[in-house]
């Protein structure tokens, strides 16, 4: 069996990263798997590039005028313009399936695939080209209009978006609610909370739940002093972890971060200072109250992330939006607790109080009750157990191995 995943990207985003580990994890376990991406980042065989930027470029210039621009105004335009990432029209995009790769395949698996990768005709191709089709579950676009998460917008049909003016939202929701209609794709959410989302956006549809997995020979526990010295990192400080791609971006809830971090007493004698590690694009930007011990690491590729984690004593994901984040299963595997947001699949991956803590959505003072709760109890073997048992390689390449062959 041949089976080629398909994303924009090999390493930029979680969705990727979930798709190149999961065509590892098949590979390892009997079936000859491939990744197909236009953003090609590595030298690996098993990863091949097709199409150019350029789709992804006419895209966001036919996005611009619908973001609702009375007339353009440097203000009015710095305003709008996160829309311009916000949403994905999908009007162009790559014909992949003029591929060798593509012609070769059993099993056609999506993931992530906006920013000029397909467009709709080009969704509408490889639905109807006979082979199985599967669709991972990212994040929501799949069944939206143009927006990736939908957040407390209350549009089913997607008919007045919030971001983009005029009627076309509502038809490339119903256009692919009815290419859905006429191929039936199997989809699968990474998280059950998102497999929930899509079972009730599109209730003619099989919508399975499999966890991404997570390489254990990457991601396990290593001693944490050691970690700490190979990063230059204090030795006796309690180590709080933040991480993102872009450490500024509102949906990863940097805002409530900084508030609980006040809430915490800043002095003390060796294990009660703290001590704050920011990794993640413009990390240098965020700026933090007068002393509050902090490291900023940039961007930090996926082999020295292992490290930051062994490193931490606990590792906080404040996420406004989030599906099924793959840094809380990455630091969990590491044995790091971790403390996130009651949202989206987050509350699926931590167990309350058991291997991490919940807090209340959007509570800054209860996101900081469970810093003080995880770095007061020990939890790293049960995070360990816990992320041992939900991500293991074998056991989510042979869930989707099953959906292959059905």
């Amino acid at each position: 069996m041949n089976v080629l995943l398909v994303s924009t990207s090999e390493r930029n985003g979680g969705g990727a990263i979930a798709a190149r580990r999961l065509m590892d994890a098949l590979n390892k376990n009997g079936v000859k798997a491939k990744l197909l991406v236009r953003d090609k980042q590595t030298d690996a065989v098993t990863v091949c590039k097709t199409g150019s930027k350029l789709p992804k470029l006419l895209e966001r210039l036919a996005i611009l005028p619908r973001c609702g621009f009375p007339g353009f105004q440097l203000s009015t335009f710095n305003f709008q313009l996160p829309r311009l990432w916000q949403a994905d029209i999908a009007n162009v995009g790559i014909d992949i399936t003029r591929t060798r790769e593509f012609q070769e395949a059993d099993v056609i698996h999506l993931h992530w695939v906006n920013q000029g990768m397909l467009s709709l005709d080009g969704m509408d191709k490889i639905l109807s080209s006979g082979k199985r089709i599967v669709w991972t579950l990212h994040d929501e676009w799949p069944y939206l209009g143009v927006c990736h998460y939908r957040g407390a917008c209350e549009e089913r049909e997607c008919r007045r978006c919030p971001l983009l003016c005029g009627s076309l939202p509502y038809k490339i929701y119903k256009r692919k609610h009815e290419m859905y209609r006429r191929w039936h794709p199997v989809f699968v959410g990474c998280s059950q909370w998102i497999t929930d989302q899509a079972r009730q956006a599109m209730p003619g549809e099989r919508v399975e739940h499999i966890n991404n997995c997570i390489p254990s020979t990457l991601f396990h526990p290593a001693d944490r002093q050691q970690a700490r010295k190979a990063l230059s990192l204090p030795q006796n400080k309690r180590l709080l972890l933040f991480c993102s791609q872009k450490v500024t971006d509102e949906r990863k809830g940097m805002a409530y971060l900084t508030e609980a971090i006040e809430a915490l007493p800043q002095r003390g004698n060796g294990e009660e200072a703290f001590h704050l590690v920011i990794v993640g694009k413009d990390s240098e930007k965020i700026p933090l109250p007068e002393g509050i011990g902090i490291t900023r690491f940039g961007s930090v590729g996926e082999q020295d992330m292992p490290l930051l984690y062994n490193a931490a004593d606990v590792f906080l994901t404040p996420s406004l939006q989030d599906n099924l984040p793959n840094t809380i299963a990455e630091a969990m595997s590491c044995g790091t607790p971790c403390v996130g947001f009651d949202v989206g699949g987050i509350p699926e991956m931590i167990d309350h109080k058991e291997n991490g803590y919940v807090a209340r959505y959007r509570d800054a003072a209860d996101l900081a009750e469970g810093i003080r709760y995880v770095l007061g109890h020990d939890l790293r073997a049960a995070a360990h157990s816990k992320a041992a048992a939900a991500y293991g390689e074998t056991h989510v390449a042979q869930q989707y191995i099953s959906i292959y062959q059905a």
